[in-house]
């Protein structure tokens, strides 16, 4: 049985989770669909940058949040200046930190469903009237839709294992940024908190196996309803 404190812990982890997955799937689809679609100058570059949290260490990205959401950072005092919003050393914080490094799974899932789909489709709606937005709305996410719930699923397991940059970011707050990973770093540190951490550790196990499993349900449901779409047309 989990205790009152582990229990906020799980609770904790879950919410910075979802907030991070709805902070970042409008960016995600639009990143994207830009990838997928479009060809610009410096579209290499942008593929590149996009995709540099899964390269770099962490703690390099939790450190660069850090000067430009720090309370004397820049944008950290306008924010808090203007809309009384704190993100440092905050759970908000961590669900930043979160959904910058679990961006590039997102994207990448989202970019090749999107990538898979017939451009022939898209330029049939256009002849038939439909604007880019119609486009978009009515050919392009519904049939990018299994990639687009793999990427929010993969996003969400992501997010309840970081550890790096939130702890870098906005520390190892209990009841305010400690989430599933920082509590068992704590733990293991802790003497005589091996037992809590092994619980932890297999409670974060289950969170994102079955957030796997979820996804991959999803999935298989969204693309019998894709070709069944097909099927029709």
């Amino acid at each position: 049985m989990l205790t009152p404190e582990e229990l906020e812990i799980v609770r904790l982890s879950v919410k910075v989770a979802l907030v991070s997955v709805a902070i970042s799937v409008p960016f995600g689809v639009a990143v994207a669909y830009a990838l997928a679609r479009w060809q610009f100058p410096g579209k290499s570059l942008f593929d590149a940058l996009v995709h540099l949290p899964l390269v770099l260490p962490p703690v390099v990205v939790g450190y660069w949040l850090l000067l430009l959401f720090g309370r004397r950072a820049p944008l950290g005092q306008f924010l808090e200046q203007w809309f009384g919003i704190v993100v440092a050393f905050r759970w908000s914080g961590a669900a930043i930190a979160s959904a910058v490094m679990s961006f590039p799974l997102m994207v990448r899932a989202m970019r090749l469903s999107m990538e898979s789909i017939d451009p022939k489709l898209e330029a049939a709606a256009q002849t038939l009237g439909a604007g880019r937005w119609g486009v978009l709305l009515t050919i392009t996410l519904p049939l990018a839709l299994p990639g687009i719930l793999t990427g929010m699923l993969l996003a969400f397991a992501r997010s309840l294992g970081e550890f790096g940059a939130t702890i870098t970011f906005v520390s190892n707050i209990p009841g305010e940024t400690q989430t599933l990973p920082l509590a068992i770093y704590a733990l293991w540190q802790s003497p005589g908190g091996e037992a809590a951490a092994q619980r932890l550790c297999v409670l974060s196990l289950a969170l994102s196996l079955a957030a796997l499993l979820v996804s991959e349900a999803l999935v298989r449901r969204a693309n019998r309803r894709v070709r069944g779409d097909d099927a029709e047309r």
